[in-house]
């Protein structure tokens, strides 16, 4: 077991990570916001560091990524789900893990937390912009959902068993 400062160092290093990545590259969407490859990293925030920690380096990083990019009003918001992204995440991968291979219970835990990022998101602009206007950004936070899964799938089989922290999810 990691100390707890090596954990929480960790976490810096991925709510930064996961802010990085966020603001990189961005994709304007027709709502106002981006299409970014910050989802993979929150995915691999709660895959490698857990339920708690995981939720506070996905939420902070992404929602650190909104306020430095201008968009304050979806920073509240961010934080709620891209934390909820990671836990939702990590959550589904320890309740799948050894019940099917270890790809398929990344997978689909990462589709599962990225449904909730486009319904959270469709919520958000929905009570923002109206309902049937926010139905235009579902394909692009689609398009972005899809390449979380893809590329954070990727990162974790990569470099997974080298910086898992969370003592639940052993690769």
């Amino acid at each position: 077991m990691p100390s707890k400062t090596k954990k929480i160092v960790f976490t810096a290093l991925m709510a930064s990570l996961t802010c990085v990545a966020t603001m990189i590259i961005k994709i304007p969407t027709p709502m106002q916001g981006y299409i970014h490859l910050g989802d993979c990293i929150a995915l691999l925030c709660g895959w490698t560091l857990g339920p708690i920690y995981g939720f506070c380096a996905a939420g902070i990083g992404s929602a650190l990524a909104d306020l430095l990019s201008g968009y304050v009003i979806y920073a509240p918001v961010t934080f709620a789900i891209k934390g909820l992204v990671a836990l939702i995440g990590w959550g589904i991968y320890v309740l799948l893990r050894g019940k099917m291979r270890d790809i398929f219970s990344l997978s689909l835990s990462a589709v599962v937390a990225e449904i909730l990022m486009v319904g959270g998101y469709y919520l958000f602009e929905g009570i923002m912009y109206g309902f049937a206007a926010s139905l235009v950004n579902i394909p692009m936070n689609l398009i972005q959902a899809l390449s979380g899964v893809v590329f954070g799938v990727v990162l974790m089989k990569s470099i997974g068993k080298y910086v898992t922290f969370d003592s639940e999810n052993k690769n």
